[in-house]
C-alpha cells in the first residue's frame, strides 16, 4: 500500500482539469487505499462511466465531473441535440445526489446562451467556476464547523468526532464537507480524534476516510458500523459530523445508508449531530425528504463485502439501498457556507 502525506487538504484534489488536452484527470477511488491511480477522462462516455462506476463519488465531485464532461462533449459536437443527449447521459448515472442535476442545469443554461462555436469554452469556464466555488464553500463550512468543535474542547482532551462514509477532500474539490471542520481544527492545534465508521458495503469510511485522515496526520480509529451506538452510549463521542447528497427544504437529510441509524443513537445519547451541507446539495424543489430518489445498488456489493468466499447460501435475496433519509427532527443543526442553523431553518440562511 502506498503511503501519502499532505500538509493541507487544499493540496490534494481528486480532479485536475487539463484544458490543453480537453480532458480531466481523476483519482480512481475504486483503487484506494492500495494505490493512488489517476484516469484521464477525454470523452463524455468516459465521464459518465467514471461517475457510474464510482471512480469519482461524493455529491460535489460528481457535479463538477459532470460539468467538465458536458464541456468535453461540446468540444466534439456543440449542437443543441448533442448537448441534450450528453446531459441526459450524465444525469442518468447516479439518481440521488442533487449536485449532478444542479451542475448540468447550470452548464446547459450557459451553453444555450452563446453561439455553437463558443459553447465548449463557455461550459469549460463554468466548470472551472463551479470547482473553485466548491473549494471556497467547503472552506467556509469548515470555519463554521470549527467553532462547534472549539466549543466542545476541554483542556488537552481531544474532541471525539464520529463520521460516516467519506465526506472528505476525495468527495469534493478540496477540504471536504464534514471533514473540513476536522482539518481546520487539526491545523489550528485543537486536539481532535475521529471515529471512522467503516460504511458497508463499499467501505468508503474504511478505505477512503482513513486514507485521507492518515495522509493529513489526523488521529483516528476505524470501527464497524454497528459499534457507533455503543461508543456513543459509553460517552466516547462528542459530536457526529456527516455529509449530505441531497437535503430537502424542511431539513431532511439524505446521506449514505446508515446515517439515519446514527441519528437515532445520537438523539438517544444526547450527542449533537450536524450535517455539513454545501448549498448546491439543497434541493429547493422538494418540501421534504419523502420524495428523494434512493439509488439501489448491485447485490454483489453486499455478497462480496465479506471477501471472495461467499458467506451466504446461493440465491440469497439482497436489498442494497445506497442512501437513507434522516428526518430533520433528529439533527441538531446543518452547517452551510453561510453559517449554522436549525435543520428546519434553512430559509433563514438562504431566503432567496
Amino acid at each position: 500500500m502506498e503511503i501519502h502525506r499532505f500538509a493541507s487538504p487544499a493540496e490534494f484534489a481528486p480532479l485536475r482539469a487539463r484544458p490543453e488536452q480537453g480532458a480531466i484527470d481523476i483519482v480512481d477511488q475504486t483503487r484506494l487505499p492500495q494505490s493512488l491511480v489517476t484516469r484521464r477522462l477525454a470523452t463524455v462516455l468516459d465521464a459518465a462511466d467514471a461517475i457510474r462506476s464510482m471512480q469519482v463519488r461524493g455529491a460535489p465531485l460528481i457535479g463538477v465531473t459532470a460539468a467538465y464532461g458536458l464541456a468535453i462533449a461540446l468540444r466534439a459536437d456543440p449542437t443543441e441535440y448533442h448537448l441534450r443527449a450528453s446531459r441526459a447521459l450524465l444525469l442518468a448515472t447516479r439518481p440521488t445526489a442533487v449536485n449532478l442535476r444542479w451542475a448540468l442545469d447550470r452548464c446547459e443554461r450557459v451553453a444555450l446562451a452563446v453561439p455553437e462555436p463558443s459553447r465548449a469554452a463557455a461550459v469549460w469556464n463554468e466548470a472551472d467556476a463551479i470547482a473553485a466555488e466548491d473549494v471556497a464553500i467547503n472552506r467556509a463550512i469548515g470555519e463554521h464547523g470549527l467553532r462547534l468543535i472549539r466549543e466542545l474542547a476541554v483542556g488537552s482532551r481531544p474532541v471525539n468526532v464520529l463520521t460516516h462514509c467519506n465526506a472528505g477532500a476525495l468527495a469534493t474539490l478540496g477540504y471536504g464537507t464534514a471533514t473540513a471542520p476536522i482539518y481546520l481544527a487539526h491545523a489550528a492545534g485543537v486536539a481532535v480524534h475521529v471515529w471512522v465508521s467503516e460504511t458497508r458495503p463499499r467501505l468508503q469510511g474504511a478505505r477512503l476516510t482513513t486514507w485521507e485522515l492518515h495522509a493529513h496526520g489526523v488521529p483516528h480509529t476505524l470501527i464497524v458500523d454497528a459499534a457507533s451506538a455503543t461508543i456513543m452510549q459509553h460517552g466516547k463521542v462528542d459530536i457526529v459530523l456527516v455529509g449530505a447528497d441531497r437535503v430537502a427544504v424542511n431539513g431532511d437529510v439524505c446521506n449514505k445508508i446508515g446515517t439515519y441509524e446514527k441519528a437515532l443513537a445520537a438523539r438517544d445519547n444526547a450527542v449533537p449531530m450536524y450535517a455539513a451541507v454545501p448549498s448546491p446539495s439543497i434541493d429547493w424543489t422538494l418540501p421534504d425528504g419523502s420524495r428523494i430518489p434512493i439509488e439501489e445498488r448491485d447485490r454483489e456489493e453486499v455478497l462480496g463485502a465479506a471477501g471472495s468466499d461467499p458467506s451466504q447460501p446461493q440465491g440469497t435475496v439482497v436489498f442494497n439501498p445506497g442512501f437513507d433519509v434522516t428526518p430533520a427532527r433528529l439533527l441538531t443543526g446543518i452547517i452551510t457556507e453561510r453559517g449554522v442553523c436549525k435543520p428546519t431553518a434553512l430559509r433563514t440562511l438562504f431566503p432567496g
